[in-house]
């Protein structure tokens, strides 16, 4: 609805400036640049037209990015039902025992070395994108990350797929960290929440996508190529054209140039409210030591690892799990739709809520993990027969895992403030994803097949419990640290002063925590 005339007269006109390069100072946050210490009014009208211009924007662009980064990490578990297993040697029969057992402990290893290079690669990579300007070094990073993922259609060998995997998530790891720092420079703590599911939503997505995909490359029965390798052609020429794309992104919005002078100062200016400020490309050590010492980032940190175990199964191992259920490898790609399906609407679900209902998050985490631990449990406990449907079932179920992550996400990201501490914590908490997509691949025992892999589903039920009681312990610390600071009396006018001053979360009693 338009405002009236009067409505309109009463916002006054608020003050703009060009921001050329040389202004956004490396000392100090950005929006400073264009903005003065105290809150300026603006039409509320204006204000849903810059969330749309930025939606309309970052989100697509984040979509599609994160979807490639799920999508070459998942191909391996189709790769290897195309003969990628047999072509490197990822299998190993054991001939020696009566009968002979098959080991895919290289496939396993070959799954967690991706995740080795994201570790290795995490805090240089985050804190490079916050020192250089935002675009420019995610352009390059996302081309050489492309260029990898094409490569590995030229391995030969285990040994070549595992440094391969090692270097394709050591470029890839920028993606992530940067996609949380984003949404957290352009939007409120109320808002985050359900743009962070929407990114993230191309997991899920993806899972249908990448598997219509690799369904396709099914039929190919010709060519000089296997199918596995045009596979990783594909990928790797989607990534760099996703990578050219990166170079448009703005380094900020106080930069941004999809929006106009106005508009930009709008687009800081109601973030002053939530004190978590925009940008700062100056590291600041005060801030590595407070988050390293946070109890909160590590509460945060080992609920990702714990609720992330699965996907290092999932992704690697899914199409080959469902296969001995008695499944054929096209429908054991076509099994991972309904999983897929499930996580994309669950995460948009959990995401419109949290920005509906406030300090819900923690609450909808833990019920999303009972659906979990049931799946994983109808899995392990039931009937393996031909074409069982108990298992298949609960291999869907296992798609909540998907919001978890994402609420996780959003609480890491809402509950922070201070530009050098924010990427701390978003790199803190893609090492813990990290660590859990390492961990889980280890836990699949070949020769505990005929027992249904019990220490993968034990191991997969006993993180989700971890998640739940971390869970409701966050919910106690930051319920407490709010009582403690709304019994502060404050002064409103430290309130705007200290908004773009790249306080943290902890330095800054203005500042509450979402729940």
């Amino acid at each position: 609805m338009q405002p009236s005339e009067t409505e309109k007269s009463s916002v006054p006109s608020i003050a703009t400036h060009e921001v050329e390069p040389h202004v956004e100072s490396f000392d100090k946050d950005l929006a400073a640049a264009i903005v003065p210490e105290h809150a300026q009014d603006f039409d509320v009208v204006a204000e849903r037209r810059v969330i749309r211009k930025i939606d309309l924007f970052l989100i697509p662009w984040m979509w599609i990015g994160y979807g490639f980064v799920y999508y070459d990490k998942a191909i391996l578990g189709s790769a290897v039902l195309f003969g990628m297993t047999k072509d490197l040697s990822l299998s190993v029969v054991d001939r020696s025992t009566s009968p002979p057992t098959t080991s895919t402990s290289r496939l396993s290893w070959a799954t967690s070395m991706f995740y080795f290079g994201m570790l290795a690669g995490l805090y240089p990579m985050t804190f490079l994108l916050q020192r250089f300007h935002l675009g420019r070094i995610l352009g390059v990073l996302v081309v050489i990350w492309g260029t990898v993922a094409m490569l590995t259609a030229a391995v030969t060998s285990w040994q070549g797929l595992f440094a391969q995997r090692f270097f394709l998530g050591f470029t890839e790891s920028i993606i992530p960290t940067a996609f949380m720092c984003i949404v957290s420079g352009y939007y409120t703590q109320q808002e985050q929440a359900l743009r962070h599911s929407w990114w993230f939503s191309s997991t899920g997505a993806f899972t249908i996508i990448g598997g219509a995909l690799n369904y396709g490359f099914a039929q190919i029965t010709g060519g000089d190529l296997t199918r596995w390798q045009y596979i990783y052609l594909l990928a790797g020429a989607l990534t760099i054209i996703f990578g050219v794309a990166c170079f448009a992104v703005p380094n900020s919005p106080v930069s941004a140039w999809f929006l106009s002078p106005e508009e930009r100062v709008i687009a800081v200016e109601r973030l002053r409210k939530g004190q978590t400020g925009v940008r700062c490309q100056k590291l600041k050590i005060s801030q590595i030591k407070e988050a390293a010492l946070d109890i909160k980032i590590w509460l945060v940190a080992f609920m990702m690892a714990a609720a992330y175990t699965v996907n290092g199964a999932v992704s690697g191992f899914g199409p080959l799990i469902v296969s001995t259920f008695g499944y054929s490898v096209l429908d054991s790609i076509l099994i991972q739709f309904p999983l897929g399906g499930l996580g994309f609407f669950l995460i948009l679900l959990t995401g419109w809520l949290s920005s509906r209902i406030p300090n819900i998050r923690l609450i909808l985490l833990v019920f999303c993990c009972l659906p979990v631990i049931a799946g994983c449990a109808m899995i392990w406990k039931s009937a393996w027969t031909y074409r069982a449907i108990t298992p298949v079932a609960g291999y869907t179920l296992i798609g909540f895992f998907g919001p978890v992550v994402g609420l996780i996400i959003s609480i890491a990201m809402g509950n922070v403030a201070g530009a050098t501490k924010k990427s701390y914590t978003a790199a803190a908490i893609f090492v813990a994803y990290c660590v859990g997509n390492i961990v889980g691949p280890q836990l699949i025992k070949t020769e505990t097949l005929t027992r249904h892999y019990p220490e993968l589903w034990l191991g997969l039920i006993i993180c989700y419990c971890i998640v739940i009681a971390l869970a409701i312990i966050l919910y106690t610390v930051l319920q407490r640290e709010n009582t403690r600071r709304e019994a502060l009396q404050l002064n409103e006018e430290d309130r705007d002063r200290m908004a773009f001053m790249d306080l943290t979360d902890k330095q800054n009693p203005y500042f509450r925590y979402v729940l």
